[in-house]
């Protein structure tokens, strides 16, 4: 997929675990996981919103296009 996820190195910059973004976004860990690996086949903007906020990140940190 040319859609690259980079959630961990956001999550990584603001020293942030998994379980406790999970928590201050209100998703589940597993979907929190799907969308990390870049499983995920598509995300809500509101969530992706809710990301951003949490994370003090625009969209475009945590998603990158590739043409590969």
């Amino acid at each position: 997929m040319p859609i690259i996820v980079n959630l961990d190195v956001m999550m990584a910059r603001r020293k942030m675990s998994l379980n406790e973004l999970s928590e201050k976004v209100g998703i589940t860990l597993s979907n929190l996981s799907i969308l990390k690996t870049g499983k995920a086949k598509a995300i809500r903007f509101s969530t992706l919103e809710t990301i951003c906020k949490v994370l003090d990140c625009q969209p475009a940190d945590i998603l990158e296009y590739s043409k590969r």
